[in-house]
């Protein structure tokens, strides 16, 4: 018998929604001049699309509600008439009409959750944010990785949306018409680096990162759908806070916005979250897909 090597042919097939996609621009000056250029109300005039009063009496948790982006959203979410549930690791949030604050959440630690989950008292979530999130200073290039700071950064930006997320759907905190929303960043996409880090810095801790929390978001929308749970994940859009100070210098070339804008933009991705856009990469800044 005389055996013969078999060949596999493996046929690739374009989805007919493929192409229907129109996915944002990667080159963020240009996209920020086009915007203007084509006066795109949508980016640059959130407030005439975004009814915040769809957000009116809903329970939200916020992780890392205590500063930047966080505190924005939290900020925004009172200003709606949600009842807003702050968490911290440590210092508290120094503004009022919050319905509960929890200090003492370290997203990296098991314990946390265990605190959380009891400060809650039995409180169901109509909306998580998982916001929490962590950029070190220094630039990163191969001449000079900070590996300490990369696994930091992983386990808080990404590892630690689980944990959040693990937490408080195993408590029964979670139910069917709760919305997850995964803050990540443009920085997650793969497709993206060619163009976003030509030159460099490169960065390597934010942008792995990232990737990795887009993953788990994806991951998440896929479990928790049969639950009735939607998942979104979010790159806010480049808000001007503590977190981004390093890109100051380019904040007015790449249209970065007040983090009270970026909070409206995240707002009002928040309201279109729906089934048939579960677990999309979406750019607040746009409301366009954002490629992996």
């Amino acid at each position: 018998r005389i055996h013969r090597p078999r060949i596999f042919c493996i046929l690739a097939v374009a989805s007919p929604h493929m192409s229907e996609i129109k996915f944002s621009d990667p080159d963020q000056p240009q996209r920020f001049a086009y915007q203007k250029k084509t006066n795109d109300k949508r980016a640059l005039d959130i407030d005439s699309v975004y009814d915040g009063e769809k957000l009116s009496g809903k329970v939200v948790l916020v992780t890392g509600a205590n500063r930047g982006l966080g505190e924005a959203i939290a900020k925004e979410l009172i200003a709606q008439k949600a009842k807003v549930i702050a968490t911290c690791r440590s210092s508290k949030p120094k503004f009022e009409g919050l319905h509960k604050v929890i200090d003492g959440i370290d997203v990296t630690d098991k314990k946390s959750m265990e605190k959380l989950v009891k400060d809650l008292e039995g409180q169901e979530i109509d909306i998580l944010i998982n916001n929490a999130g962590y950029f070190m200073v220094e630039k990163e290039t191969i001449d000079n990785p900070d590996f300490d700071e990369e696994i930091k950064m992983i386990d808080i930006c990404a590892v630690g949306q689980i944990r959040v997320t693990s937490a408080l759907f195993n408590a029964k905190l979670l139910k069917k018409g709760s919305k997850v929303v995964q803050i990540t960043s443009q920085g997650g996409s793969i497709a993206w680096r060619t163009t976003q880090n030509a030159g460099g810095p490169f960065d390597y801790g934010h942008h792995m990162s990232k990737a990795a929390a887009n993953m788990a978001g994806k991951l998440l929308a896929i479990e928790l759908e049969p639950h009735g749970i939607l998942v979104q994940i979010m790159h806010p859009g480049f808000n001007k806070t503590d977190m981004t100070k390093k890109y100051e210098k380019i904040w007015e070339i790449e249209g970065a916005v007040d983090a009270s804008i970026g909070a409206k933009r995240v707002c009002h991705e928040i309201n279109l979250m729906s089934p048939k856009r579960n677990g999309l990469f979406i750019n607040c800044e746009d409301g366009l897909q954002i490629p992996w």
